[in-house]
């Protein structure tokens, strides 16, 4: 008998075509976050960059236009700290349904003092883990009414060495900037698994997937001035690390795999090939405490307590 034709290797720069499809990318006019917008833009699909600040997201959207002839892109105005304020900006999509939406957008403080949001989350715990699990509640119906949907969450490298303090989720003892944030991306993480665990109890067609884009640097991207600059000494000084971590405009390649590849699977983790540290996008091997249902379960029932929301709910 003879055998199944294989699906040819995944290529970075010959994506598949996506036209007549829409995907949101939370903090698309930025980092890696804009890269993904400008890779899936560039499929012919129709791109929303959820932004908080409307002049940065113009400016992404300018220079996506610039660099891909005809692309559809548009703004919506989102605050993933602000979780009052995120069923309004769902509404205001004024779309029928969502083929994807990817879990981008990210604060990072690097000193003290502990800063809070006006609901009294710590800033980053709010913004990168209840902000977009809040958000995941909001566009379900979108998501529902849309056969083989994506959820893509992009995780950090910066969370494998960190574990989560269930009785202390927000920082409130101890803080430290570096720390509340991996954990944050941590919870993040975790979040992904745990939502296509309860997908795919409910019999849902929706995929969670898990990303991470590496050892991404600035100094290692290519330009999109005013949005990203850097010197001709920055990107050669900087030139060696090439050969270990990468820049992020292949930082988003694993999450825009994680979008558009219908070989991907919900539940698993894509990265970097190299070392899960550059190169082209690949699943790779879940972190052994990212396996632990228990902190995951836990995780959800904080996250539902402290949004009032659940991400699987149908009221």
């Amino acid at each position: 008998m003879p055998s199944a034709p294989q699906a040819p290797p995944w290529d970075v720069r010959r994506l598949p075509r996506a036209e007549g499809k829409c995907f949101l990318v939370t903090g698309g006019n930025a980092g890696i976050g804009y890269f993904v917008a400008e890779q899936l833009a560039g499929t012919g699909a129709t791109v929303v960059l959820g932004s908080r600040d409307p002049a940065k997201a113009a400016a992404a959207i300018a220079s996506i236009g610039s660099r891909v002839p005809g692309a559809e892109v548009r703004h919506l105005a989102l605050d993933l700290a602000d979780h009052a304020t995120l069923r309004a900006s769902v509404d205001s999509l004024g779309l029928d349904r969502l083929d994807a939406v990817v879990h981008n957008a990210g604060v990072a403080l690097d000193r003290p003092p502990r800063r809070e949001t006006a609901d009294g989350h710590e800033l980053m715990f709010a913004t990168n883990h209840l902000g977009h699990f809040a958000l995941t509640h909001h566009l379900a119906p979108l998501l529902r009414a849309t056969p083989g949907s994506r959820i893509v969450t992009t995780g950090s490298f910066a969370a494998k060495s960190e574990r989560l303090d269930l009785d202390d989720l927000q920082s409130t003892h101890d803080y430290r900037p570096k720390r509340a944030y991996a954990r944050s991306k941590l919870a993040q993480m975790l979040f992904a698994l745990e939502l296509d665990r309860r997908l795919r109890a409910v019999g849902s067609t929706t995929l969670s997937v898990l990303v991470h884009p590496g050892g991404a640097l600035d100094a290692l991207t290519p330009p999109r001035p005013p949005i990203h600059a850097r010197t001709t000494r920055e990107r050669l000084s900087h030139l060696p690390l090439g050969l270990v971590v990468q820049g992020k405009d292949a930082g988003a390649w694993p999450a825009v795999r994680a979008v558009l590849d219908p070989s991907v699977r919900g539940g698993r983790m894509l990265g970097p090939r190299a070392f899960g540290l550059r190169g082209a996008p690949t699943t790779e091997p879940l972190w052994d405490h990212l396996t632990d249902t228990t902190t995951a379960a836990r995780l959800w029932a904080a996250g539902r307590d402290l949004t009032g929301v659940d991400p699987t709910s149908t009221t």
